[in-house]
């Protein structure tokens, strides 16, 4: 029990972390250089670092970018089943049913290039023929800019199953890296891949 509310705090840590992101800062390019403030001798956590413009951050490489491509869920691909024996849609040899939901984003820019951080909140619940045991979700990530495929690929991503008779939560998160110079229209689809659709 201790276990899975661990990995449940753990969960809403990092997506409440990032959840900054999908905000955005359309107003203008800042990110939050790790210099300090010459006041933060008062001991106000406010004043521990300095917001300041990018173009004056060159020297660390990677710098946040106002603009970070939306993750969108792609319709028909947030839940996936796993079937035994090969009884595929027979309710009663169900596995187990993986779902995604709740996504967020960090983004990070460099002279040409453009890295995405995806990051979606997963549940794992056991069918009638569930185990416990490690399971291997197929997740494809692809970057559209419009119309244009920039990036895909499929993420074998493990999830392991301790109690059938609990969910099982988990936080999927993948990075991309694309050209920098692609557009507003940009944005990142996540879903289950299903190979009986190919």
């Amino acid at each position: 029990m201790s276990v899975l509310v661990s990995r449940g705090v753990v969960a809403v840590s990092l997506m409440m972390l990032l959840a900054g992101c999908n905000s955005g800062n359309p107003g203008g390019d800042f990110v939050l250089a790790g210099k300090p403030d010459p006041m933060q001798g008062t001991g106000d956590p406010a004043t521990r670092y300095t917001r300041v413009p990018v173009a004056t951050t060159a020297e660390t490489g990677a710098v946040v970018q106002g603009f970070c491509p939306a993750v969108v869920l792609r319709d028909g691909t947030a839940y996936h089943r796993s079937y035994a024996g090969g009884k595929q849609d027979d309710p009663q040899q169900v596995v187990y049913q993986a779902s995604l939901a709740d996504s967020t984003r960090a983004c990070a820019r460099t002279d040409t290039t453009l890295t995405i951080t995806a990051v979606l909140q997963g549940r794992l619940v056991a069918g009638p023929q569930g185990k416990a045991g490690t399971f291997t979700l197929p997740i494809r990530v692809t970057v559209l800019d419009g119309d244009n495929e920039v990036s895909s690929q499929v993420v074998q991503y493990p999830v392991t199953m301790a109690d059938v008779n609990q969910p099982t939560q988990f936080v999927f998160s993948n990075e991309v890296t694309v050209p920098g110079d692609v557009s507003g229209a940009t944005r990142v689809y996540v879903g289950f891949e299903d190979k009986k659709k190919k």
